[in-house]
């Protein structure tokens, strides 16, 4: 149940071959091109998987998704803030940048479903909701960090880098889903081995930069740790905040597992290839480290809530159909 994510694992052989082997000299214009290459296929990619039907249904169950987006894109950020404001100095200003970029971040598609579904709730309605939040997040995410880190110090990249790199290519490969689509879907494992290894691109070229300006020497360990502890209490507060909001509004149990798993995660995926994007390359290394962590955090946080939620929708079939469950027995 607390296995180290196989992704991640790999995200941590990447920022060690980094540390001690970083790009330099002639090397560091071609992986930056490199980077910038392998996140726009990446969101090309995105598009092209994304079939017009999921835009649909996403915008079918609004009130649902609404809920859900208003986590990710209004909640998340509020605590955020908040956050920094009660503790300014606990953080370094980077790594305080970097919590506040995940904050704006997107929800996950994979996991967002897989624990809906080990948990017993609404898995349709969170397919769309996480692809509702994945598309809302490629226009809102840019906004949002413009908006929360031009006050803290921060500073977003080029709008015109955004629509190149982000934009115009999911809108190329929506154009080209007709045709293309069956096929990324008929090779769904093969592109997501794609999607992990841009991003493992993008990750080691800017861990070369960071290390290359002195990144370990200005990050002590009991940073790590207390960014750890931020995350973790970032997530609490979400899950806290959807589960006991949900039964308040009287949200029904199937649904209100959707919004919990939907609405606290946040998308490493997607986040990295972001920073890339909206950050100097200096400061990649130090604003992605907060996500990084915050990934495995929810991946085993969420692992035991699903199981929780699977004995609760599990106990209310059995006492909405006892004749059934003592057949079972």
């Amino acid at each position: 149940m607390f296995r180290l994510d196989p992704f991640l694992v790999g995200l941590i052989c990447t920022v060690l071959l980094a540390t001690f082997l970083p790009c330099h000299g002639a090397a560091v214009p071609v992986f930056q091109w490199l980077a910038i290459f392998v996140i726009a296929l990446m969101f090309f990619l995105q598009g092209a998987r994304l079939s017009r039907k999921a835009v649909m249904d996403g915008v079918m169950a609004w009130r649902l998704h609404l809920i859900i987006l208003a986590c990710t894109f209004v909640l998340f950020p509020l605590l955020g803030l908040a956050a920094h404001a009660l503790a300014p100095g606990l953080l370094q200003n980077d790594v305080w940048l970097g919590v506040l970029f995940l904050c704006c971040l997107p929800s996950t598609v994979q996991s967002s479903i897989a624990f809906t579904s080990i948990g017993g709730g609404n898995v349709p309605a969170a397919v769309c909701a996480a692809t509702a939040s994945n598309i809302a997040g490629i226009f809102i995410t840019p906004f949002l960090v413009g908006l929360v880190l031009s006050r803290h110090g921060g500073a977003s990249g080029n709008v015109l880098d955004i629509v190149f790199q982000l934009l115009l290519p999911f809108v190329l490969g929506q154009v080209l889903q007709p045709w293309i689509g069956e096929w990324a879907h008929r090779n769904k494992k093969l592109l997501s081995l794609t999607d992990r290894g841009s991003v493992l691109v993008v990750v080691y070229t800017a861990f070369s930069e960071a290390v290359m300006q002195g990144l370990w020497h200005r990050l002590p360990l009991s940073q790590l740790g207390m960014i750890a502890v931020v995350d973790f209490l970032l997530l609490v507060c979400v899950l806290l905040i959807t589960t006991y909001g949900s039964r308040l509004a009287g949200v029904p149990l199937r649904d209100e597992i959707a919004i919990v798993f939907c609405g606290s995660k946040k998308t490493l995926a997607s986040g990295v290839p972001m920073a890339n994007v909206l950050f100097p390359p200096a400061s990649v290394g130090l604003i992605v480290l907060p996500l990084m962590i915050y990934h495995q955090i929810q991946l085993f946080v969420c692992a035991v809530l699903a199981r929780k939620f699977a004995s609760m929708t599990q106990k209310n079939a059995e006492s909405l159909h006892p004749a059934g469950a003592r057949q079972k027995e």
